[in-house]
């Protein structure tokens, strides 16, 4: 039996990207949880991908299987890329190298020393000629294309489609454990997305599969939600780290604590 995954970040530009990220020069052990180290991204690295994400910040769950956009976050995305008839060929990177504490993402929004290194990220994926869209989920992420495009070398990707939606979890973030709030704030989210759907699908002349648009309900259903191939993953990363089930947990009594403590448990779904 044979196992997908990701093969890393051994061919140029992004082996040297790798090996020359910022540390905390750049970014702040007071804003990010730099002690986790940096998480660069998911997808496609090859020049295959056609749709280009542009996320937030790696939470508990990328810290561990080391690629972005994972857990529920991962799958609403992946499902919404299906409707685009983008199964895998995409890639996607954060706003953020390292997962923000606090207020960090706010204090840091112009930073230019970590738009610096963002953008050569950016460069280097637009350059392979192949992407064909542009997501940015969430206002942060929003920003971060927008002062891309104010760069050098930037100005010709302007012209790409692009389409900047809320975060897939914003509705829970947003919501404050209230029930109707989550229902009414998802419900808004899914009109948005359906309305970034409609732009974004004429401009994909090279989708993964020729489907037809199916719009979102009011709320999420179960095929909404698409599993991350394994492809996307490290080798040997075990089948229920692509799951939607949640794995990874930030623990702690204190604040301390609780920042350099994950609590991972195997779903017991998993167990054999």
């Amino acid at each position: 039996m044979t196992h997908d995954f990701d093969p890393g970040y051994g061919a140029e530009p992004f082996c040297s990207l790798c090996s020359n990220y910022p540390d905390t020069t750049t970014y702040p052990a007071k804003d990010f949880r730099v002690e986790w180290g940096p998480i660069f991204h998911r997808g496609r690295l090859d020049g295959s991908a056609r749709v280009l994400v542009l996320g937030q910040d790696p939470a508990a769950h990328e810290a561990i299987c080391r690629r972005i956009l994972v857990g529920v976050a991962g799958h609403r995305t992946q499902g919404f890329l299906a409707k685009l008839g983008i199964d895998i060929s995409y890639v996607m990177i954060n706003t953020f190298l390292y997962s923000v504490y606090g207020n960090g993402g706010e204090a840091h929004n112009n930073d230019a020393a970590i738009a610096a290194y963002r953008n050569q990220w950016l460069l280097a994926l637009l350059q392979k000629k192949k992407i064909e869209a542009v997501v940015a989920l969430g206002t942060l992420a929003d920003h971060a294309w927008k002062l891309f495009l104010k760069s050098a070398g930037a100005a010709s990707y302007a012209s790409l489609a692009y389409a900047g939606i809320p975060h897939p979890t914003y509705p829970e973030s947003a919501s404050n454990n209230d029930p109707a709030k989550l229902a009414e704030l998802t419900q808004q989210m899914l009109a948005k997305w359906n309305t970034a759907l409609t732009a974004l699908k004429p401009a994909i002349k090279h989708p993964d599969a020729n489907r037809a648009l199916v719009p979102y309900g009011k709320a999420f259903v179960a095929a909404d939600l698409v599993e991350i191939p394994a492809a996307d993953l490290p080798a040997g990363c075990p089948d229920w780290m692509l799951g939607v089930e949640p794995w990874a947990d930030r623990t702690g009594k204190d604040a301390a604590s609780k920042r350099r403590t994950i609590t991972v448990t195997v779903p017991s779904d998993a167990m054999t």
